[in-house]
């Protein structure tokens, strides 16, 4: 007998974040104080010696800690993202970690799932790779669990860190995490249009490939760019772009310089691109915007979005021919989604295209959902002004 169809809301997803004092007082700091609603360094917890793997460079660092409570999903997650929103500007930097207690009945050791700055003037923005054991493995900026190893809960460590004897420090103000469990890729079953058909959001239109060969210290533009060129339309959208005081270093003749800020922003020395997930809307942050990563159930949960006014970045990858309206293929992209045509199917601000006309897309429904299902299992960057509401969150909160 063939094996039961996954429905798109067969998929268990949980989103846990904290944001403000308030909530980071439901953590445990070590050195870390309250700064209106953010989290910075106080009387610090310590000292550590870090020597850069992408420079060399050794350095010592005053570091404090904030540890989230531990947070039970109600389900055993095989996957876990993180977020966060913070500034950690000349020379400080902030350290991201996770950790679970499986159905095995183990706690697994703190993996480390990002080490971040703002800026490019001290360490180098990095995920790292290398951690595996027997409870799960890190890849870029996922943790993915071993079989029979799924977290039934799971908690959070941030370590802001500043040059050894400074006064200047990061500031925290948001961290999370979305866990999910997931069925295996496979045949789904196309979401019904609900609401948002005939919204289309006026998100700008940028294109990747106008930026082909552009600085290859950042991964050389074009099709590596597709996650800062998404990124910079949803921050166009919001008038939350860069300046030009913040881009002065791109060549004068360039045509839209705020998406090679973005790309140099994003850019993970260890992955060797600007594609990994928290890293952007992390950097969204830094232009005042609330930023964090989830996965949807399916294209109703993302038209909720749209009805609200707030575009997405969508991840996925498909075959040349898969998904009518898209004309190639990809390993791994990364596009906005604009709105829904009349008839429910996405429209989308692709940045895959040759001028930035080109970016608008109408894209078939039921092969564009299941492509971003079954590929990233849903991924979406949400990143909006704190004033903008989001939609009503479902049950299992997602959002």
């Amino acid at each position: 007998m063939a094996a039961a169809k996954p429905q798109p809301n067969n998929r268990d997803i949980r989103l846990h974040r904290w944001s403000g004092a308030a909530a980071f007082a439901t953590g445990t700091g070590a050195g870390t104080v309250a700064s209106g609603d953010t989290l910075v360094v106080g009387t610090a917890a310590g000292r550590l010696s870090y020597q850069d793997p992408h420079t060399g460079a050794a350095a010592d660092y005053d570091y404090a800690t904030w540890t989230s409570p531990w947070a039970a999903p109600g389900f055993a997650a095989t996957e876990a993202i993180p977020s966060w929103n913070a500034s950690a500007p000349a020379g400080t930097w902030v350290q991201i970690e996770l950790r679970g207690t499986t159905e095995a009945g183990t706690t697994t050791k703190w993996y480390v799932l990002g080490r971040w700055a703002d800026a490019d003037s001290g360490i180098r923005r990095t995920s790292v790779p290398g951690q595996a054991d027997a409870d799960g493995n890190v890849s870029v900026d996922t943790f993915i669990a071993a079989a029979g190893r799924g977290w039934t809960s799971w908690q959070l460590r941030i370590t802001l860190l500043r040059p050894a004897g400074g006064t200047l420090t990061p500031a925290l103000r948001s961290a999370g995490a979305a866990v999910s469990r997931l069925p295996a890729p496979g045949k789904l079953t196309a979401s019904t249009p609900a609401q948002a058909r005939g919204t289309v959001l006026a998100v700008p239109q940028y294109s990747q490939n106008v930026h082909d060969g552009h600085y290859p210290e950042y991964n050389g533009g074009g099709e590596a760019w597709c996650s800062p060129t998404s990124t910079s339309m949803v921050l166009a959208w919001w008038n939350a772009l860069p300046g030009p005081a913040d881009y002065a270093w791109v060549d004068d003749a360039d045509p839209a310089p705020w998406v090679d800020h973005a790309a140099r922003q994003t850019f993970d020395y260890a992955y060797d691109g600007t594609g990994n997930w928290p890293f952007n809307p992390a950097y969204a942050a830094t232009r005042g915007l609330d930023g964090f990563i989830t996965r949807l159930r399916s294209l109703n949960e993302a038209e909720a979005f749209i009805a609200a006014g707030i575009p997405l970045v969508l991840s996925l990858s498909f075959k040349k021919g898969e998904i009518p309206g898209l004309d190639y293929g990809t390993n791994g992209h990364l596009l906005v989604l604009a709105g829904f045509s009349a008839g429910g199917d996405p429209v989308l601000n692709d940045p895959h295209a040759a001028t930035d006309a080109g970016v608008r897309k109408t894209a078939g429904r039921a092969a564009f959902e299941a492509a971003w299902l079954n590929s990233s299992r849903g991924v979406a960057y949400v990143m909006r002004p704190a004033t903008a509401p989001l939609p009503p969150a479902p049950a299992q909160a997602n959002w």
